[in-house]
């Protein structure tokens, strides 16, 4: 099964998402940086990568990150706050923008359905 990569600085959410995902069957690994989380990717690609939306937006190297066959990118912010608008490459880019732990549910059901 391929993991679920999760991109960020916020190593508490990070770690409950991790745990949430962990007891619903799925393998997770936590990066702080997208240059990790794409050499993360580079030794096992993963099938979702769920990354900070503040640093997909400073960071364009994002859309090169591999993904596996089927494999989607979610972003995420950790609460609700006037953020910039995506571009359109990163918007055509994602699955889904959440809002967590809030959207954490929706999460996990976007995981196993892809």
């Amino acid at each position: 099964m391929a993991a679920t990569l999760l991109i960020g600085k916020d190593d508490a959410l990070l770690e409950g998402l991790a745990q949430s995902l962990a007891a619903a069957g799925h393998r997770t690994r936590i990066v702080q940086t997208i240059r990790d989380g794409i050499a993360a990717a580079a030794e096992s690609l993963p099938l979702v990568a769920v990354v900070d939306r503040t640093l997909a937006l400073d960071d364009r190297e994002l859309l090169s990150m591999p993904l596996a066959r089927g494999g989607a990118l979610v972003l995420f912010c950790s609460e609700q706050m006037d953020e910039p608008p995506l571009s359109s490459a990163l918007q055509r880019s994602v699955l889904a923008d959440l809002t967590l732990p809030l959207e954490r549910h929706r999460l996990l059901a976007l995981v196993q359905r892809v």
